[in-house]
């Protein structure tokens, strides 16, 4: 019995790390070790700190007022002008930004098992578009989670083992956590926040979180998940820059994409760290097809208040047409070479503005004593809290700007 209940201590957390360990995670860390070797893993640390508390606001507010993000962006605005732009900005943001970057998922982990099998990734991309809607058609969010649980185990073995053979610099490491902003980078520090802290991902915690424990007696496990999950996702992203950093720093090499570098380190260090880069590329990608759907059915429900949790019509649909949105992206890119790319900028400025506002409407909610009972905050949490939010609504602007700046 105590061997289940420890097993039972984890999930969500695991859905947000196996959620932003994607191919743009995977590409952005890439880059930035090819072109500026450690010195943006402070960006990393950083990114994974706000996650974590972000993710552990989201986990209290399911835990204290017994809704998900989507229901409480719904039901707590008083007027209606509120709950309308509330509305608007979430399905915009999480549900056409999720069917945007669905392509990316899809393509990556199709990349990933060709440089394993040596199979076309046009018929991977088919077969990973038929496994996620398997998976999701089985309407039980214990299978989705042991799931990608596995995959983030997979993610893990793969890149934190190609790690250790690669033999990085643990001092030149150390260093790159302090924080720099070398010539040209910027982008690529917005790059590697911007993938990890991930505005969906607060919609699919709290839901998962509402899924999976049901009293405020649980909040101590909400925490331990989500401090082993997250921690566990910023060492596998660090993992990344460390390991482009080694093979491809000051040699004058130019990544564009995460699968370059899994290609690349064949001729350097041999075909076993290739294999291993193409299975945790193919993880990376898996895991995002089945979250990026999961994220943008829980918020539209939520928000549109449908009935019958993961065998409602509405929640099938959602996830079904991202997943479908994602496969005809997918095979027009492979095909035709298209890039769809003012659907992209649409959800990225969507994402710029949705995350601020979903994180100051939460720090409202959580100081609804109310709504929350026993976990409303106290003057520790809302001070940081309105620093992490201070922070994202900053960088949200920055990342608006420099779309428009290209």
């Amino acid at each position: 019995m105590a061997r289940k209940n420890k097993r039972s201590s984890f999930g969500p957390g695991f859905l947000v790390a196996a959620a932003f360990i994607g191919p743009g995670t995977v590409a952005s860390c890439s880059m930035a070790g090819a072109q500026f070797g450690y010195a943006l893993i402070f960006a990393l640390v950083f990114a994974t700190v706000t996650t974590i508390i972000l993710q552990q606001m989201t986990g209290r507010l399911s835990l204290g007022s017994k809704h998900d993000l989507g229901q409480a962006l719904r039901e707590f605005p008083q007027s209606r002008l509120t709950k309308g732009i509330f509305a608007i900005l979430t399905l915009s943001s999480i549900t056409f930004g999720c069917a945007a970057y669905e392509a990316g998922n899809i393509i990556g982990g199709s990349l990933g098992l060709e440089m394993v099998t040596s199979v076309s990734q046009k018929y991977w991309i088919a077969i990973i578009s038929l496994i996620a809607i398997f998976i999701l058609s089985r309407g039980k969010y214990k299978l989705v989670e042991k799931f990608l649980i596995f995959l983030v185990f997979l993610m893990s073995v793969s890149f934190l083992t190609t790690l250790v053979i690669i033999k990085p610099n643990f001092l030149l490491i150390l260093k790159g956590i302090i924080p720099s902003f070398p010539k040209n980078s910027l982008y690529l520090v917005l790059a590697l926040v911007g993938t990890t802290v991930v505005p969906y991902n607060l919609f699919l915690h709290s839901s998962a979180v509402k899924e999976k424990w049901k009293s405020i007696a649980h909040l101590k496990e909400v925490k331990k998940d989500l401090l082993l999950s997250i921690t566990l996702g910023g060492i596998i992203s660090a993992s990344i820059v460390i390991t482009s950093a080694v093979a491809f720093y000051g040699k004058g090499v130019s990544l564009e994409s995460g699968i370059q570098l899994g290609q690349q380190l064949k001729p350097l260090f041999g075909s076993f760290p290739n294999f291993l880069f193409g299975l945790g590329f193919f993880a990376a990608g898996m895991s995002s097809a089945l979250t990026a759907p999961y994220a943008a059915a829980f918020a539209s429900s939520g928000v549109l208040g449908w009935k019958g949790g993961h065998n409602s019509k509405g929640f099938k649909g959602v996830w079904l047409g991202v997943i479908v949105a994602g496969l005809i992206i997918a095979y027009l890119r492979a095909a035709f070479n298209i890039n769809p790319l003012s659907i992209i900028i649409f959800a990225q400025v969507a994402n710029g503005f949705v995350l601020p506002v979903a994180s100051i409407f939460l720090l409202f909610v959580l100081n609804n004593r109310q709504k929350m009972g026993k976990l409303v905050n106290n003057i520790k949490q809302n001070i940081l809290g309105s620093l992490i939010i201070l922070i994202v609504s900053f960088l949200g602007l920055l990342n608006i700007i420099k779309l428009f700046l290209k």
